[in-house]
Formats: structure tokens, sequence, C-alpha cells
């Protein structure tokens, strides 16, 4: 039997009496119900709930989506959605919706949902930096998503496709999408309570200068290793101008330890902005792996592998949930971004 957050009449969005793609808070309540569909497709399908007894179908049939492609490995992990656009708003709908699921915490997908995770959060406690595991590059899901979107793109350009994504599901989002847009093809991309693999100083400490102070020493031990090795910052490549013109939109709760220190990494980056120290920071992007053993300077910057940790966003919109809640379920969840009063409850900035 479905739970009640699987069905749409009982858990989903309130109505929007008139849809508009050019608020925020209407795309993000749609896109996030896309994401919450392939939850529930994989639910219907390990409870064996097929026909009639199906619960999916409402959350995208609702906003007049189709199902067009599910993609399935060893579960079904990321669906493609059509969407026949006939508004004149100012953003340009979606004709296609990649969504990719996060965990589910059920003995048919754990272990595998679980061992993505990991690749994704491991990291030195120490230093705060992620240490050999933030590879979800390498990952049969990561590489089933990414060429899902370069076939669309390739079809129908890439201002026609939106990529969305909710916890595992929008680190792989946005992993594919810096990989896109590097390569001077960006797409929208909707990323929800993405997974940043830092110490959650946000949650942990209370003291805004201590918090300055050890992300300054994290930056600075990278930064002159970097140099050391004679890697440079890669500013002038032609891959990070690509980049730095992508902006996709992050949705974090501020009490959610997976996302939370995006608000922290974000607000340090314009803080060693205005201290005149940007070069210290962009040297520290690469992760802990590149700078180990990714091999001094011959390894060029403007090539993406692993080298850059998953959360280096030369810009972003960031939208942040305040809303207190009782329960992490409830920071994390998707759900929390159809609440009508999350406009009163938030707060947005860009980078």
């Amino acid at each position: 039997m479905a739970s009640r957050k699987e069905i749409l009449s009982i858990s989903g969005p309130p109505p929007i009496p008139v849809f508009e793609w050019n608020n925020l808070y209407h795309r993000a309540s749609l896109i996030s119900c896309l994401v919450q569909g392939v939850y529930t497709i994989e639910r219907d399908r390990q409870q064996n709930r097929y026909g009639s007894n199906a619960v999916a179908s409402p959350w995208w049939m609702f906003y007049n989506f189709t199902l067009i492609q599910q993609l399935i490995g060893t579960h079904l992990n990321n669906v493609t959605y059509h969407n026949t656009p006939n508004s004149k708003a100012h953003i340009l709908p979606p004709r296609y919706v990649i969504a990719l699921r996060g965990t589910i915490l059920t003995p048919q997908t754990m272990a595998c949902d679980v061992k993505l995770n990991i690749r994704t959060m491991a990291c030195d406690v120490k230093l705060n930096i992620p240490f050999a595991f933030e590879n979800l590059h390498r990952g049969g899901r990561f590489i089933q998503a990414i060429q899902a979107i370069q076939n669309l793109v390739t079809t129908c350009r890439n201002r026609a496709v939106w990529i969305a994504g909710h916890s595992l599901g929008a680190g792989l989002a946005l992993l594919a999408g810096k990989i896109i847009a590097m390569y001077g093809r960006p797409v929208e991309a909707y990323i929800f309570n993405p997974p940043i693999s830092l110490i959650p100083l946000e949650q942990l400490v209370e003291s805004e200068d201590l918090k300055c102070a050890v992300r300054l020493i994290g930056d600075i031990v990278k930064a002159g290793i970097a140099r050391v090795l004679d890697l440079n910052e890669g500013q002038g490549s032609h891959l990070f101008m690509n980049l730095a013109s992508w902006r996709p939109h992050l949705f974090v709760n501020q009490s959610d330890p997976i996302c939370s220190e995006y608000i922290g990494y974000f607000n340090h980056r314009g803080d060693m902005g205005e201290l005149r120290l940007g070069r210290i920071e962009r040297l520290a992007r690469y992760s802990i792996r590149k700078i180990l053993f990714g091999g001094g300077g011959q390894s060029s910057s403007s090539s993406y592998s692993s080298e850059e940790h998953l959360h280096f966003l030369p810009s972003a919109f960031v939208m942040v949930n305040t809303f207190i809640s009782p329960d992490f379920q409830t920071d994390h969840g998707i759900h929390q971004w159809w609440n009508p009063l999350l406009g009163h409850y938030s707060y947005q900035f860009s980078v």
C-alpha cells in the first residue's frame, strides 16, 4: 500500500491557480514534483504496484508532462519527461526535464545508493576537505545520466532541456550540469538539497569568526600545496569561462547537514573576495585526490575529471529555506519546497 507521501492528492503542493513560469516558487514546486515522481515510480516497482494500483503518474500528469523514458540500471534512477510549452514567459519553459532521484533506504536499493553517498560525502575531518572518495563521475548512474542529457541537448538544443535532482540525485545532476556547461552547452538546473563534501560547520559551530578561521586555514593549506605542485587557477581557460556563465538553481535548507554548508561556502567566497584573497580560494578548489595524486603541473586545470570539488561553482542562484522543522527528514525532504509560505521563510542570493 502506498504511503501518504507518495500520493499527490494527499501530500503534494497546493494547487497554483495561475501557473507562471517567471515565478521561482512555481517552477520549484513543479520541478520538485517531477523528481518526486521518480521516487514514486521506483517505489511502485519495488512494491509491485502496476496499472490502477500505481500512484506515480499524477506527479507529472497534473502538470501536463508526459513520461517518455525510464533509465533503469539495477533500479530505476532517472526519468525523462516531455512538455509542450505554450507560454510566452521570460523564462523559456522546457521541452524535456531529466529528473534524478536520491537515496531510497529499502532493501532493494539501499546498498547501491549508500555506496554512491559514500563516494560523495567522505572527507578529511582535520582540514575540512574532501578526500579520495569524491568520484561520482565513475559510477554507472552518472554515466547514464550525462549520456541522456547529451543526447537530448544534441537533438533539441540545450535551452529546451532542464535537469533536476534531489539529494544524491542532486549531486549527480549538478556534476552532469557542470560538465555539460564547461563544454559550452549549459542547461537550466534545479538542484534540491545537494550533498556537499565539506564538514557542516554551519551546523556544528556557532561562532562566525571560528567558522571563517577554519575555512581560511583549510584554503591556505590546500592552496599552498597546489602552488608547490604548480597547479594553476584555470581562470583563463575557455572551459572555466564556460562554467562561469552557468548559474544553476540550488535549493538548500539551513538546518540540513547534508547541504547547509553551501551557505557557508558561498559566504566564505564572498568574504575571501572582500579580503582580496580570491586567488587562494581559487587554488583551493582542487580536490585532495588531484593535489596528492594528480601529478604536478602536467595536468591541465581546463580538463574536468575529479580534480575539482563537486561544489565548486563560479556562479549560482541559491534559495535558502529558514523554516524551523522538527526533524532531519523534513529538513532534507523534497516536500519542503512545496510549502506555499516558503517565500516568507526563505531568502535568495546570487553569486
